[in-house]
């Protein structure tokens, strides 16, 4: 390991093990030293497609294998690449399974884990900065805040068939969480704005969109409920992407620091009308 690594009781990657590890949402600066401790062990480095190119520049005497998954793009079977895994470490290779935000939150890593398991593959986990919490943080969105919500409720805009999840109770979602935030869901907006509002959500809902949150090509479109398919259309706007509905998008108002660092002043100090400072804890 580099002599700049900091000193500590590292854990080692052994041959014939595999570590599943969250990259985090694209900022490779969000990578956890977990995380890089394992880039400097591994043999060979299976990566997902959000995985920021200059992480893999932090494993130069590994393999890099691509198995990035694409909605509409060939891509790899989710079989195919969990069983490759179990190949890899059986062949006595130090194995690192890199995937983006976390593994474990809408990731695959769960599945990938299990079938690891039960072909007797010893793993560890990794776990990374989601996209749902980091990557609305690098907008200015904060996915809780005391003045806004009690609750937040993470959901994916598609199942394994590539639909809208029909096991979603979207009634209940609506009644039950005031800031909902939603994975892979550019593909389905207008059957999930339609089903918000048929749940009770108002048309004027304050919602955002980040794509390519965190990165250099960060855009985030801040729209509401009714609006957010035509505005989605008119912009171009293109997947990845993470969908925040909810009051706590206007927080993005006074916390749109990344604006702000670029010398954009806050355009609005008390987004949330309640004309007073934040109280101290």
């Amino acid at each position: 390991m580099n002599d700049s690594f900091p000193e500590g009781d590292w854990p080692k990657l052994e041959p014939g093990w595999v570590w599943l590890c969250g990259a985090g949402p694209g900022d490779p600066g969000l990578l956890t030293l977990h995380a890089l401790n394992a880039l400097r062990q591994a043999d060979v480095v299976i990566y997902d497609a959000l995985v920021a190119p200059e992480i893999l520049q932090w494993a130069p005497e590994a393999e890099h294998i691509y198995a990035g998954k694409r909605g509409g793009k060939p891509s790899a079977k989710q079989r195919d690449i969990s069983l490759h895994l179990v190949d890899l470490a059986r062949s006595g290779k130090r194995v690192l399974r890199l995937k983006g935000g976390d593994p474990f939150v809408f990731g695959r890593g769960g599945e990938e884990a299990q079938t690891l398991v039960q072909h007797g593959v010893p793993i560890r986990i990794i776990p990374g900065i989601s996209a749902g919490i980091g990557g609305l943080a690098y907008a200015g969105i904060p996915v809780t805040h005391r003045d806004v919500n009690q609750s937040v409720t993470f959901v994916t805009g598609h199942d394994q068939s590539g639909q809208t999840p029909s096991s979603l109770d979207w009634q209940a979602i609506s009644k039950a969480s005031k800031v909902i935030v939603i994975y892979m869901g550019m593909k389905h907006i207008a059957q999930i704005t339609a089903a918000l509002i048929a749940a009770g959500r108002s048309a004027d809902e304050p919602v955002a969109i980040a794509t390519s949150a965190t990165t250099n090509k960060q855009h985030v479109l801040e729209t509401t409920l009714g609006r957010a398919e035509a505005d989605i259309a008119a912009e171009g706007i293109e997947p990845p992407a993470i969908i925040c509905v909810g009051q706590a998008v206007l927080m993005r108002q006074v916390l749109d620091w990344q604006s702000q660092l670029a010398g954009t002043p806050p355009r609005n100090t008390d987004p949330l009308g309640r004309g007073r400072p934040a109280e101290s804890a």
